[in-house]
């Protein structure tokens, strides 16, 4: 199991968390999904994850993300 962080810009409100969240729970292999709003920091846990897979689920949501 391993967790990356994505710093996500563009969250404003809780209709955002719950856009990323939704999209990137779709993501294969992904466990968990943790949006904090404030931090605008997206902590996402599973078995070999991909940035990429990430990135783009982060992007159909409407946002825009960095791994960090």
């Amino acid at each position: 199991m391993e967790t990356k962080i994505f710093l996500v810009e563009g969250m404003t409100c809780d209709h955002c968390v719950n856009a990323v969240t939704k999209e990137v729970s779709k993501v294969p292999n992904v466990v968990s999904v943790d949006v904090d709003l404030s931090s605008k920091k997206v902590t996402v846990t599973g078995d070999d994850l991909s940035d990429a897979d990430i990135v783009a689920a982060v992007d159909e949501a409407g946002y825009d993300a960095v791994a960090i």
